[in-house]
């Protein structure tokens, strides 16, 4: 008998704390900035696409009330973060400790990553979720391609756009900034289309599970 979830279960559980850890990863490495056939990018694009893959899975599955949960929970997550790594920071360190530079150039990068990926993630991750959403009523729980890619060209420019923007601007040249934008974004939907076949067979066997709505495209 299918059914519609209403409280969260022992696999949404699972899904939301993978979610969370992979953007707690993405804004740990998000300050490394890497370069590919002469293309700048920051390392946490070999994460990030994975995050809304993550999102578009549990949006589909569970819906966009329970989705907002793990979006809510993930945001006071990634704060705790910040918050622990400034105070780490500023502790007083023995002057036999060589490491404290190191750290303050990686972990202090950290806060206004986090300010970067909150901006973006809401905006972006919102934007995914509710248009995934509002496409799925329309289509009656049909064309899954067309909802998930759909959804990942508004959440992704929202999202893109706006953490590079707070993560780099005074950081690189205009320029740079902007082709970077660019770049990532096209990289992110060019990812969810690659690897789209295996997010259906993964929601499919997830909705299985949870015994809720399969679609039928």
């Amino acid at each position: 008998m299918e059914r519609k979830l209403e409280n969260p279960t022992k696999l949404f559980v699972t899904m939301a704390t993978v979610y969370c850890s992979l953007l707690v990863f993405s804004n740990v490495i998000a300050g490394k900035l890497i370069e590919i056939w002469g293309i700048v990018l920051p390392a946490a694009v070999i994460i990030f696409p994975i995050v809304y893959i993550v999102s578009d899975v549990m949006t589909e599955v569970y819906g966009y009330r329970l989705s907002m949960r793990a979006i809510w929970t993930n945001t006071f997550v990634q704060l705790a973060m910040a918050a622990i790594f400034w105070v780490a920071l500023r502790l007083p360190h023995p002057a036999f400790f060589g490491g404290q530079s190191a750290y303050e150039t990686v972990l202090g990068q950290v806060p206004r990553m986090v300010l970067a990926s909150i901006v973006g993630y809401w905006l972006g991750d919102w934007g995914n979720t509710i248009t995934l959403s509002k496409m799925k009523v329309l289509t009656k729980g049909k064309w899954f391609f067309l909802r998930a890619i759909g959804s990942t060209l508004i959440g992704q420019g929202m999202d893109t756009g706006a953490f590079i923007s707070i993560a780099f601007v005074g950081v690189l040249p205009l320029r740079e900034l902007f082709a970077m934008i660019c770049w990532q974004y096209l990289f992110k939907c060019g990812y969810e289309v690659v690897v789209f076949p295996v997010t259906r067979i993964v929601v499919k066997k997830w909705k299985e599970k949870e015994g809720v709505d399969v679609y039928d495209d």
